[in-house]
């Protein structure tokens, strides 16, 4: 079983040397950010099981990147924080944060917090898909968008789905029809085009100029990655 990562983003050196070898003990593998400098991208562009996010950081702090990271991922976040009002801790929790531990803390502690919220937040997760900003949970036909919902139709979240499961790969309308509709009687090219552009416009009611199903001439449609 491959190592969890533990993403240790504190700008106190003494702090995150600790927090870093107590981690390895437990076999986690750690990265280190002194600061919310490329904390976002990284999440975006690696695995990570879960994040230690000081809430006093340089550049950024801790809330407002919590926040980020929580438009496009559902990565445990416990907050680290000298502040111990309650106001404090309410505010960290009402944005994402899994869990919440105050300055000065043990080690030994803030290790048992991480090995619970892991437990707690390692449910499977095959029904959950995540690509770039877009978040699809197949249960309840729930897509989001920078984290809010695209509010689609159960027809249309299928075609969505298919093409988000299948990035590049080209899909005529007859390959729709026949993945996303029980029954084909009736479905013609037509209501295929007009739940694309409906789609399409979903999308842009939350982030103007996305368009990431792209026509191809001739033969019908694709999911593309945006540059």
């Amino acid at each position: 079983m491959a190592s969890q990562k533990i993403l240790i983003v504190e700008d106190e050196e003494n702090i995150a040397e600790v927090l870093i070898a107590y981690a390895k003990q437990q076999n986690y593998e750690t990265e280190h950010f002194n600061s919310g400098k490329g904390v976002v991208s990284f999440v975006k562009q690696n695995t990570v099981d879960l994040i230690l996010l000081d809430l006093m950081l340089p550049d950024v702090d801790g809330i407002e990147l919590c926040k980020q990271i929580r438009a496009f991922s559902n990565v445990p976040i416990i907050m680290l924080t000298a502040k111990s009002e309650e106001i404090d801790r309410l505010q960290g929790l009402e944005i994402g944060a899994d869990d919440y531990i105050c300055k000065p803390f043990s080690p030994k502690e803030v290790i048992a917090r991480i090995k619970a919220v892991l437990r707690r937040t390692s449910q499977p997760k095959a029904n959950i898909i995540n690509h770039n900003n877009f978040q699809l949970h197949k249960d309840d036909y729930e897509a989001r968008l920078n984290g809010k919902s695209i509010g689609f139709t159960a027809v249309e979240f299928k075609i969505f789905l298919l093409f988000i499961s299948h990035v590049g790969r080209v899909f005529t309308r007859e390959d729709i029809i026949n993945n996303v509709y029980s029954d084909t009687t009736d479905i013609s090219d037509r209501n295929i085009d007009t739940h694309i552009k409906n789609i399409r416009k979903k999308i842009n009611d939350i982030q103007a100029g996305l368009n990431p199903i792209a026509a191809v001439y001739s033969v019908g449609y694709k999911f593309k990655e945006q540059v």
